[in-house]
């Protein structure tokens, strides 16, 4: 089994490559490889941020009345 189990195999994984070549060509993958990996990067440190402190309540605003749908904050 390869990283993908057995969803791909290697000729999959070299077409894929080769359509994503074409259609943004050799000079802007460096940039979108760096741009993928800082995205992943920011999604692990905040995942781990979340899961130490056990947020798992949603934050809510400091006045709810403020977004609610209809409400004015002039009276």
């Amino acid at each position: 089994m390869g990283i993908f189990g057995n969803a791909f195999s290697g000729w999959h994984l070299l077409l894929i490559l080769a359509v994503v070549l074409l259609l943004f060509g050799a000079a802007k993958l460096p940039g979108l490889a760096k741009s993928v990996g800082e995205s992943v990067r920011i999604l692990r440190t905040e995942s781990k941020n979340t899961t130490a402190t056990g947020d798992d309540e949603p934050t809510t605003p400091e006045d709810p009345d403020r977004t609610r749908p209809g409400s004015s904050t002039t009276t």
